[in-house]
């Protein structure tokens, strides 16, 4: 089994300059290969392989144009190409869109080193040691085990940090946890983050004061950034202003990581504590969150809940701990069925936040009686 460490490291100067020109020319080797492609595609009607690109990118365009990419690890290069091959393929197949250009504010790309002799990524409690880079320090000392086979790792940038994940050959756990309650069924929603069906609620972290305040700073920071824009769009390159705006746009960087990170680490929280209770199985609602981001209303409640996140997450928490995790179909009516009698309320707004039966004549949260009614599932998917 293989398992991924990641976390902050720091390094010197030089080595910020090292890796800065690394991930900078993994961007341009992305964006020329997607160039490429796409005109060989008009031309011949056919895709182009990221093996020949790469074949033609060494033997024919380094030697004539672009000598200084072969200053930075190749394999960082190779793996570069691959990722926009594999990006053309999952279009070719209809599992996501079109590839795009990865632009220098988002920060997208990453640095891929492998190990390729003895000698590299050697780990210790405190630094590691990269390819081409040399000895890195890690912030969280003894972090990453010392004492497995580590097979590659990827360098990222964040705002102005950056951040290093290990992939490391781990054993398969051989301990399964003694279910303590016959299951839980899971309602994620934007009221509440999750309801569960053991009376355990866990609250939208989104509407903290913590998370407003620093929506309201981010909001701040995006309007001064915009309007540096507008004021100082005729200027030169090489004056105050540019360098000024550099540092506006890593303040906002900065933000958006903070907030990141403050989001996902709650939603690690959440299944961590989901898995505590040890429960025979887990089930949860496939929702279609593709539908519900086109309602501009619900869109940015609905992104910062990170639905997906919690979905992968909570998969590979119930496989390290023998936890079967089921999932209903998205057309499962589990607001609408009363968790009692099994009657089912045809007319039921978002605004109705009891649930009250005509049948039964039982009022109920509308929450805890969805998440009954998944908990009782008998039609569902073993997710793996």
């Amino acid at each position: 089994m293989k398992k991924a460490f990641k976390t902050e490291i720091i390094l010197f100067k030089a080595q910020q300059q090292k890796m800065n020109q690394t991930i900078g020319t993994c961007r341009y080797v992305y964006n020329l290969y997607l160039s490429k492609a796409q005109n060989h595609y008009k031309q011949t009607g056919k895709h182009l392989s990221g093996y020949d690109f790469s074949k033609w990118l060494n033997n024919v365009y380094v030697k004539e144009q672009d000598c200084w990419i072969k200053d930075v690890s190749s394999k960082a290069v190779k793996q570069a190409i691959m990722n926009g091959d594999r990006a053309f393929k999952n279009f070719f197949k209809g599992i996501t869109k079109f590839p795009r250009f990865k632009k220098k504010k988002d920060q997208q790309v990453k640095a891929y080193f492998p190990k390729n002799n003895q000698t590299d990524l050697l780990v210790e409690r405190h630094r590691i040691k990269v390819p081409t880079i040399g000895w890195v320090r890690l912030k969280e000392y003894g972090y990453i085990p010392t004492d497995r086979v580590v097979k590659s790792c990827t360098i990222s940038q964040q705002g102005n940090r950056y951040c290093i994940s290990v992939l490391c050959e781990m054993d398969t756990p051989q301990t399964i946890l003694i279910s303590e309650h016959d299951g839980i069924g899971v309602d994620v929603g934007l009221k509440e983050f999750a309801v569960c069906s053991h009376h355990e609620i866990f609250s939208n972290i989104n509407k903290t004061p913590k998370i407003k305040k620093l929506e309201k700073q981010l909001k701040r920071q995006q309007r001064k950034l915009s309007r540096s824009y507008e004021q100082n769009k005729n200027r030169k390159v090489g004056e105050i202003c540019y360098k000024n705006r550099q540092k506006q746009l890593i303040r906002l960087q900065k933000l958006h990581v903070r907030l990141t990170n403050i989001r996902r680490e709650y939603t690690r929280f959440v299944v961590n504590q989901l898995v505590k209770a040890k429960p025979a199985y887990i089930t949860i609602e496939d929702l279609n969150v593709k539908g519900m981001m086109k309602n501009r209303h619900l869109s940015k409640a609905v992104a910062q809940q990170n639905f997906h996140y919690f979905k992968e997450w909570l998969l590979g928490k119930c496989k390290e701990c023998g936890i079967e995790l089921r999932q209903v179909s998205r057309f499962y009516p589990s607001s609408k069925l009363c968790s009692c009698c099994g009657a089912k309320k045809v007319k039921l707004s978002l605004l109705d936040r009891t649930y009250h039966c005509n049948n039964c004549q039982i009022e109920i949260n509308r929450d805890f009686n969805a998440s009954l009614n998944l908990k009782y599932a008998t039609e569902y998917e073993v997710l793996t």
